[in-house]
């Protein structure tokens, strides 16, 4: 398996095309208007293929951005459709390319601390907190700092408006995607994993499409054993743009 990250307006009508079929064959309300909305509103693009045959078997979309807050001067890292084929489950390409893109673009980007604004429907995409992260939030045991709400709560109302719930952390849209019936199940057995009982409990509107607003800081420090290793992984970047 491979990945290329590039710059969503370099992106082919074709590649276009295919990603939008994989998404909506796991999200089947998912339209292409809506599909291209999100992309149009990214403007990176990080996407997995076949190296013999080049069919794309996953993606996400990415925003990287500059704002302030409360006087300080921040990047943040907005991460919007993802997805992966079940049959490219047992790569690690997707996490170990999306760590070396965010960690290469930061430096493009980067005009203080990086946050990662997360919005999680599914545990598969929660998950990913804890296996690379050391500090995130929120989290099971441990209980979210003043002023990490705050930043949280700022981010996600200039990001998604009224469809935000401060209350919960929760964002609910107009027209959400959810998952088809056979991956929005979270197995019983994996209730056994704190972090997954934990998104469960705070998000328990996913299967109906409900993201968990989540943060972490994006850096070298704050990654866990894996997520280092990851870090530093070789990835091609398009020009930027």
């Amino acid at each position: 398996m491979k990945s290329r990250l590039l710059p969503v307006k370099e992106l082919s009508i074709g590649e276009n095309y295919a990603m939008f079929k994989l998404l909506n064959q796991h999200f089947p309300n998912v339209t292409y208007n809506v599909f291209e909305q999100d992309l149009n509103n990214k403007n990176w693009i990080l996407y997995l293929y076949e190296e013999d045959t080049h069919i794309i078997k996953g993606f996400s979309t990415i925003l990287i951005y500059n704002t302030d807050f409360e006087g300080e001067k921040i990047s943040v890292i907005y991460s919007g459709d993802t997805i992966v084929d079940p049959s490219a489950w047992s790569s690690s390409t997707l996490p170990r390319s999306w760590i070396a893109a965010v960690n290469q673009l930061s430096s493009i980007y980067s005009q203080g601390k990086v946050y990662w604004l997360l919005i999680s429907g599914g545990y598969r995409t929660y998950r990913f907190l804890p296996i690379f992260w050391q500090t995130f939030y929120p989290h099971y045991d441990v209980k979210t700092p003043d002023n990490i709400s705050r930043l949280i709560d700022f981010l996600a109302r200039e990001r998604f408006g009224d469809n935000y719930d401060s209350k919960t952390r929760v964002v609910r849209f107009s027209h959400p995607q959810v998952l088809s019936e056979k991956l929005n199940q979270i197995p019983l057995e994996r209730l056994t994993d704190p972090h997954i009982h934990f998104f469960q409990q705070r998000n328990p509107g996913h299967i109906n499409g409900d993201e968990l607003v989540c943060l972490t800081e994006v850096c070298e420090a704050n990654l866990t054993a894996a997520g280092r290793r990851m870090w530093f992984a070789n990835l091609y970047v398009a020009p930027t743009p």
